[in-house]
């Protein structure tokens, strides 16, 4: 697989490989806008993160292997920051690790599928207005990076 031309180098090709499924998934079969590696107030930062036609955001968290879920403790402060969280996971992980709280996504490079829907927590109207303006600024930004990478 071809790497995005947006990436930052520290997703190993499996993660690579779930966020593209994930974000064709969502695009095609919900009409979501979505970008990947969004820094968000808190200092996290989430894998994917999705905008919904009516304005709703979905956070995903790409988990690659077991061990990549073992030694993350900050999952939970993603979910301050949208209206629905999801896990995703290469279809060899066993969907059985994963708190079943939460939702969860199968995906490869080709597509995904929705195992287990999240539950819808609605944020705040402040918080959403200031994650839509963030949202709004990082996407012209990203557009302008790759219109004129030299510039800067």
């Amino acid at each position: 697989m071809d790497l995005p031309q947006i990436v930052d180098l520290r997703q190993s090709p499996t993660a690579l490989r779930v966020q593209r499924g994930v974000m064709r998934l969502l695009r095609g079969q919900h009409d979501f806008c979505c970008f990947a590696e969004v820094p968000l107030a808190n200092g996290r930062r989430a894998d994917v993160l999705a905008v919904g036609p009516k304005g709703e955001i979905w956070i995903v968290e790409i988990k690659s292997s077991l061990i990549d879920f073992q030694v993350d403790a900050k999952w939970h402060h993603y979910k301050d920051f949208c209206d629905r969280f999801y896990f995703a996971k290469p279809p060899e992980l066993d969907p059985d690790i994963f708190p079943e709280s939460e939702g969860l996504i199968v995906a490869d490079a080709h597509d995904a599928a929705i195992l287990r829907q999240a539950v819808e927590d609605p944020l705040p109207g402040a918080r959403r207005k200031a994650l839509t303006l963030k949202l709004a600024r990082l996407g012209a930004d990203r557009i302008h990076t790759l219109m004129d990478p030299n510039e800067m």
